[in-house]
């Protein structure tokens, strides 16, 4: 028996009846299993990549992984229905725990700079999931006999009816999850608001003001020069 499921039936499942308030120890949420998808992008440029990929599927799982193909073709990315563009391991019971132990106790501790793993990879049914970047970080995988770093999905699907039983799990195997920061706690999500309607005015309408006439002069006309020449001459 895989070292996890004996201590998951021995310590862990009862601990997590208490903790949750379960009456029924078959209430507990347990790992149903754990899927491993790992994309081969650049299998148009080498067709080999694809059986490369699945050699280190294997290695790193420890089960003969499937090839996945595309459902329709896409051709702004020259892929056609059926062309081949990953592989796939889906791992249950013993198999599933053995990779789990090696996950949390080996692989994860290798990455770089690691510091846990964020609460909010959570799907809000109760299943996480992990991107890995190097697949390197196994200790099946051996540099030297690579082609290429690739990267691969893990996906943990569980039991569990709601995220904060799942949370209890995975952290009942050491999984880890790192806590929230206050800031991530008090965190809402921002609502978009309505925009505001332009507010009534009761002022009434101003009225266009006539243009004011040329005001009206006082003073008499000049004489014209020639008539005052006449004059001083009489």
């Amino acid at each position: 028996m895989a070292r996890l499921k004996e201590q998951y039936k021995k310590d862990i499942r009862p601990g997590l009846q208490k903790t949750l308030g379960f009456n029924n120890l078959m209430q507990v949420p347990e790992i149903k299993k754990i899927t491993l998808n790992m994309g081969v992008g650049e299998v148009l440029q080498d067709k080999k990549a694809i059986e490369k990929a699945q050699s280190d599927m294997e290695n790193l799982s420890g089960q003969k992984a499937l090839i996945t193909r595309a459902k329709k073709s896409v051709a702004s990315f020259k892929i056609r229905e059926g062309m081949p563009i990953g592989v796939k391991v889906t791992l249950r019971k013993d198999r599933m725990y053995e990779f789990l132990d090696r996950l949390i106790n080996i692989a994860l501790p290798r990455v770089r700079d690691f510091r846990g793993l964020n609460q909010r990879s959570f799907d809000g049914n109760g299943n996480y999931s992990i991107g890995v970047k190097e697949q390197i970080i196994f200790p099946e995988i051996d540099y030297d006999n690579i082609d290429k770093i690739r990267g691969l999905d893990i996906s943990i699907t569980t039991t569990a009816t709601n995220d904060d039983d799942a949370l209890a799990l995975l952290k009942a195997f050491n999984f880890p999850i790192k806590e929230k920061s206050l800031q991530e706690e008090n965190e809402e999500p921002v609502k978009a608001e309505p925009a505001a309607e332009p507010e009534e005015t009761l002022d009434e309408p101003v009225k266009a003001e006539p243009a004011a006439e040329p005001e009206e002069t006082l003073d008499e006309p000049e004489e014209p020069v020639e008539e005052t020449k006449n004059k001083e001459e009489k």
